[in-house]
């Protein structure tokens, strides 16, 4: 992407005037999105962007500047203005070596986005809209989108680092709205992963869309979900958001040093019930949240951030692990080259237990089966979360029944994952967009079916 001679000399004027880190990183992205809607084609658009920004830390101050212009003049003027924000003084000259480093991708992608026709893009979303639409009368809109991505980015530093990797992935959604005597219901699914467009021997069309039409003829038939303290039963799968946002954001180390986290000073402290294991792994699989090196070059790897309920570790970006004298967990990461790294989530984890999943259920007289979560609001300071549930159904005698809607999931991260006292042996993820300080990023969670012995519900039925 850009000479190792011209990344030296664009370093050595990031820290002519002093200054103890300074880093390059270099972006190309491409995208292509195709969108159907109520049975036409909406959108079939393809994008390009590219750029580079350079940091330089001083002490406690960073300096940042982003340039789109990748001649050697463009990158040297933002590395003096990076240089000036961070307020140096003149220093020595330092000559930075640097190395390239390799790290093995975690999987390779055999269909390249680039490669595919539109029309094959325009083909799996006709057959969602078929497919959804071939559930029931009831399905009066449906929306189907395909997007893909390829994200290429280099990385050089002054502690001589040189890496780059080379990101791919593909997503499918389908979302479709019923009308019945309760009025209008959605239901939605959303699979993707860290590959081309093989993605679609993975998953099939009709079944995304199939999904997603089910769920929302389901709520055309439920009742208002009941109020109260219940036990709640999470499908594998569907409450790894809810373990993202009210539990894992408090495990970044930022927010640790900002004070803004419940579990600062527990490390070593038992904080979850003996069945639960946390991990973020950015190396897993081919899921949403997986690369080879984060972006500030450091490799994915696998970080245990709880284990049988003890507080083993946080999650660390360059920077912060610089200062605490550790290595990074390779948990850096930007939204685009127009950003500053900071610590961000992977694909964070909770491990299966031994429990099978059926025996949960059946082992629960009365409550709460979760299918899906909606968005939800949660304060990483104390731990308080309140999520939206999307399909929801009562458990009664041992079983499933009744769909509930309008339901709503209210606690405390560090007390739902106290209280957790069954975990299936099943396992399942969800892919979405990580939101922090402006920018989203790719990632994903997952757990197995699990029991909360008790989380209030908020219903409109009553108690």
């Amino acid at each position: 992407m850009l000479a190792t001679d011209v990344l030296q000399r664009t370093l050595h004027a990031a820290l002519r005037h002093g200054g103890d880190f300074a880093e390059v990183f270099v972006e190309h992205r491409s995208s292509s999105n195709a969108r159907l809607d109520d049975g036409r084609i909406e959108e079939l658009v393809s994008g390009h962007a590219r750029g580079a920004g350079v940091r330089v830390v001083r002490d406690d101050t960073t300096g940042y500047a982003h340039t789109a212009d990748l001649s050697e003049s463009g990158l040297l003027a933002a590395a003096e203005a990076a240089a000036a924000a961070a307020h140096g003084a003149d220093g020595e000259v330092r000559v930075i070596d640097l190395e390239r480093q390799h790290t093995a991708r975690p999987h390779e992608v055999r269909d390249a986005p680039e490669s595919i026709e539109k029309s094959r893009k325009v083909d799996v979303l006709r057959r969602a809209d078929d497919a959804a639409r071939a559930r029931g009368a009831a399905i009066s809109q449906v929306n189907a989108a395909y997007a893909d991505g390829r994200r290429r980015i280099l990385l050089a530093n002054s502690d001589g680092l040189l890496a780059e990797d080379d990101q791919v992935r593909t997503r499918f959604l389908v979302q479709c709205v019923a009308v019945g005597d309760t009025g209008m219901q959605t239901g939605m699914e959303a699979p993707g992963r860290s590959v081309g467009f093989e993605l679609f021997e993975e998953i099939e069309p009709e079944e995304v869309a199939r999904i997603a039409a089910d769920r929302a003829l389901a709520m055309l038939s439920a009742r208002p979900a009941p109020s109260g303290k219940l036990p709640v039963v999470l499908r594998r799968g569907a409450g790894g958001v809810l373990f993202h946002e009210a539990c894992g954001h408090g495990l970044e180390a930022d927010l640790v040093g900002r004070d803004a986290s419940v579990f600062k000073g527990q490390i070593g402290e038992q904080v979850a019930s003996p069945l639960i294991t946390l991990v973020d792994d950015g190396s897993y699989a081919r899921e949403w949240g997986t690369y080879a090196i984060d972006d500030e070059g450091a490799p994915a790897q696998r970080n245990v951030l709880i284990e049988d309920g003890v507080l083993t570790d946080f999650m660390w970006d360059h920077l912060r692990a610089r200062k605490e004298g550790r290595a990074s967990s390779g948990n850096g990461r930007r939204e685009t080259y127009q950003h500053l790294p900071m610590v961000r989530m992977t694909n964070t984890l909770l491990l299966p237990g031994d429990e099978d999943p059926d025996r949960i259920i059946s082992g629960t007289p009365h409550g709460l089966y979760c299918a899906a979560l909606g968005g939800g609001q949660v304060n990483t300071a104390t731990g308080d979360f309140v999520f939206g549930v999307t399909e929801a159904y009562l458990i009664e005698d041992g079983e499933i029944t009744e769909p509930v809607r309008a339901a709503q999931l209210i606690g405390n991260g560090l007390e739902t994952l106290r209280l957790v006292d069954a975990v299936g042996n099943d396992f399942d993820t969800w892919a979405g967009t990580c939101g922090k300080d402006g920018q989203g990023v790719p990632v994903s969670s997952g757990q197995p079916t699990l029991r909360v012995a008790e989380l209030t519900v908020g219903g409109t039925a009553g108690s």
